[in-house]
Formats: C-alpha cells, structure tokens, sequence
C-alpha cells in the first residue's frame, strides 16, 4: 500500500495511504453485488404489481414510471448516494475500509461527490450496451465507434489508478478527490465536529477566522502527530497558526490545537 503526502494550508504534509488496486476492485464488485440483489428484489415487486387485475392503459403508464422509480433511478444514483449520505462511503467501500476525501484529506463536497458520479463506470457501460445493440441492428460504423471509445476509456482509467501517485481515474482527478484507506489515522474520520459542553468557555474566538478546509487541516495535523509522536510537527503547525490568528499561548501543541478544534465547535453552533 502506497503512502502520499498531502500539503494542509498550513505547509505541514500529512500522510494518507492509497490503497491497491485489487481493494478498489472488490469494493467495485461488493457494490454490484448489493445491486444485483436489490434488482432483484425490485424485480419480484414489479411482477407482483404487473400482474394486478387491471391492465388497463393507465396502470401501464403507472408501470413504466415505477419502473423509472424502482429500476433505474437507484441503480444510476447509487454510487452518487451512498457516498454523500455516508461520507464519501458505498457499502462497499465500507465493507473494504476505503473513503472519499478531497485532495487535502478533508470532507469531499456534494459537487466534487457528484463530478465524480458523472465519469462513472456505469455510464460508459450504458455506451457500451448502446454499441452492441447498433451493432445488432446492423449499424456497424456507430457501434465499432462506441465500443472502441469504452474500451479506451476503460484502459485508461486502470492505467490511471494503477501507475498514478495518488491512484486517482479520470473522475477523481476532475472533483479532485482521492480514495484512501480509513485504517489511516490521519483522514478526518468523519467529521471536525464533536460534542462541547454547553458551559464550555473558548479560548481562541480568533479561531472562527479560519475556513472550513484550515479546520479540517488542523485536525489532520493532530491525528497524524499524535499517531506518530511527532511532536515537531504540531509544533511547526502551532507556530504557524498561532502566527496566522496572532495568538499567545504557552498551552503545549497538542493541547493548543485541540483548543483550537473545541473552540471552532462551540463557536460555530452559537
């Protein structure tokens, strides 16, 4: 398993693991595996309700949009879904300990999760079923197109992921997101936020001065130097922070910037 250093706002690098190939690759099977049962599943409802007493036009044009509904809607969206609801997660993903995050290791955006749904798989799958059905109908010129532009696509999207640094296809590069391992320490977990006191006093008000990504940076910093025990990056980066937000304090680094991430919770809910 590979490692690379992402660069906080802060200049202090953090460390992420990229995971191998083969991870993304089961993951991508565990997905289409919890599909191939939900349509399945979705199948035998739409049988049930096909087969009501009333055949009528109506109910076949009721048919189609809960097919719409029930069929495609899901399986185009899923990916898209799951990992904005579970961030940055599908189940398999999950299953596999893998994460979406954005280049700096924070939180990935809806509109980076969403980018990255629209160079999916699946859609290129969809152009590759269109080839083969103009092949079948005997348009030879469109199909040999399509199919070649999917095979293409597909190569070069392996190549990608398997010889790039950060691992990143085609969609990852354009939401500029990466996909780690969550067994590393130093991901944001799930959130900067965490449970403060309501008689909770802050310290550092100059902290609300800083952006969402800085937090997230922050917290990365603290992960990774508690979990290597190096001190002389939290130093570097409370001297840098300290700096920035033109703050005196003799609290140790890691007490400071844990300070700091309470404070910003309390803060940022009143």
């Amino acid at each position: 398993m590979s490692v690379i250093k992402v660069p906080t706002n802060f200049n202090i690098d953090v460390e992420f693991e990229i995971p191998e190939f083969y991870k993304r690759l089961i993951a991508l099977i565990l997905d289409g595996i919890v599909l191939f049962f939900y349509l399945k599943i979705a199948g035998l409802i739409l049988s049930a309700i096909s087969t009501g007493p009333d055949p009528s036009l109506d109910n076949m044009y009721d048919m189609q949009w809960i097919t719409i509904l029930l069929i495609f809607v899901p399986l185009f969206t899923y990916h898209a879904v799951m990992e904005i609801t579970l961030n940055g997660q599908s189940i398999g993903k999950k299953l596999m300990g893998l994460r979406v995050v954005d280049e700096f290791g924070g939180k990935a955006s809806i509109s980076q999760f969403l980018i990255r749904w629209l160079v999916r798989d699946i859609w290129f799958l969809l152009l590759l079923l269109m080839g083969l059905s103009n092949a079948a109908r005997g348009k030879t010129g469109e199909s040999i197109f399509l199919i070649l532009a999917v095979i293409a696509y597909f190569f070069t999207d392996i190549a990608l992921v398997v010889s790039s640094k950060k691992g990143q296809r085609i969609g990852d590069m354009l939401a500029k997101t990466i996909l780690i391992s969550t067994n590393t320490r130093s991901n944001i977990e799930e959130t900067v936020f965490q449970e403060v006191a309501d008689s909770y006093t802050p310290a550092f008000p100059q902290v609300m001065q800083l952006s969402d990504k800085d937090l997230n940076a922050i917290k990365s910093i603290l992960e990774t130097a508690r979990r290597k025990g190096d001190f002389h990056m939290a130093d570097a980066a409370c001297v840098k922070i300290k700096a920035h937000l033109k703050i005196e304090s003799s609290m140790g680094s890691f007490e400071f910037l844990e300070t700091l991430l309470k404070d910003y919770n309390y803060l940022s809910v009143k």
